[in-house]
């Protein structure tokens, strides 16, 4: 899985709010409050994945603008391999 510059920046932005989080939760599941520490974890997993594989109103111009070049340009590699 290749990520752009981005696209990295943006993961790890999430991971920054993520990973305490992570932790707040793995503290509670070990003192024995599994719902509270469960509840914790599912929100952390969800701020690393959901940005991924979310798509948002934001996103589709770019996700246009890919597709035509995609179109037009050819992709050095494959021009290669003829």
């Amino acid at each position: 899985m290749r990520l752009g510059l981005l696209e990295t920046l943006g993961v790890a932005g999430s991971l920054v709010f993520a990973i305490p989080l992570g932790i707040y939760a793995t503290e509670r599941l070990l003192g024995g409050e599994v719902a509270v520490g469960g509840a914790f974890l599912a929100v952390a997993v969800l701020m690393v994945l959901l940005p991924k594989y979310l798509t948002t109103p934001g996103d589709l111009p770019g996700m246009a603008a890919e597709r035509a070049v995609d179109g037009v340009v050819a992709d050095p590699e494959e021009s290669e391999e003829e």
